[in-house]
């Protein structure tokens, strides 16, 4: 819950007092301006709350890629003709509505078992991925204004450890590193944001190697550096491995082949 509250609060601190041309602004998420960001969250929560989708006979767009994403798109379309401060309000409600009807949830209640994005969880498990998804849109909102901001905290770190634990898929399988391979990413951040997640693939399967254990031949076979909003970025498809590099946000160690191939191959949203 205080990491629900932190990015939402954060998104309503940087959203407040925006202009026409502020909401309208594109962001790093396809198809999507800075009020849709809003209209998104929004429209899940409505639909956390038990609330059907609204009817929508038009256009998705060209940025609607799969089912997910359509069912999602309605919310966003009904509020495009609405005024950004209009949008702005509805988000307040609904988010102390949310965090009010989280409060009131009981110990049983977090520990239920039920739907998720992510397969049936618990719902604790189901909120930290709305912390997640919340937390990205945030900063999606603060780039697109030029606002940095809601970094080093719970909501950050939380949603990070989502990027973190994809790392052994997109070592194994989406780059196929072959076994033996040893990549290490290094994130730097603010407070609980800065990690080393170190990726060793046996098996043909990426699995983590915690802290203090030896890496396999001493020195892992590739290592990135960048930022914790790169590393999110790249993993949440917000921009390409040659995007990041370019701006000077991504360094290679080691066998930089091998680091590029997982640095393209990091994307595990879309």
């Amino acid at each position: 819950m205080e990491a629900l509250r932190q990015t939402w609060d954060g998104t309503a601190e940087v959203c407040s007092g925006l202009s026409a041309g502020e909401w309208a602004l594109p962001t790093e998420c396809p198809g999507w301006d800075v009020k849709d960001q809003l209209s998104h969250l929004i429209g899940i929560e409505r639909a956390i709350m038990g609330e059907a989708p609204p009817e929508w006979e038009g256009a998705l767009g060209d940025h609607v890629k799969n089912e997910f994403a359509a069912s999602n798109e309605p919310w966003i379309a009904v509020r495009r003709a609405r005024g950004g401060p209009e949008v702005y309000e509805e988000f307040l409600a609904v988010t102390r509505t949310r965090l009010a009807q989280e409060a009131d949830r009981s110990e049983e209640g977090w520990a239920a078992v039920g739907w998720s994005p992510v397969g049936q969880r618990p719902h604790a498990v189901f909120m930290e991925v709305r912390v997640f998804d919340s937390w990205v849109h945030e900063q999606d909102v603060r780039r697109a204004l030029e606002r940095p901001g809601g970094t080093g905290n719970l909501a950050s770190a939380l949603s990070l450890a989502r990027v973190e634990e994809a790392m052994p898929f997109v070592v194994g399988k989406r780059a196929a590193c072959g076994d033996g391979t040893v990549v290490r990413f290094e994130v730097a951040g603010r407070g609980g944001d800065a990690r080393v997640v170190t990726i060793a693939v046996e098996g043909g399967r990426g699995r983590p190697l915690p802290g203090g254990v030896p890496v396999p031949g001493g020195v892992p076979t590739a290592t990135l550096s960048l930022s914790s909003l790169d590393f999110m970025r790249l993993g949440c498809g917000r921009a390409t491995a040659e995007q990041v590099e370019s701006a000077g946000g991504l360094t290679f160690s080691g066998d930089e082949t091998v680091g590029r191939r997982v640095a393209a191959a990091m994307n595990f949203m879309f």
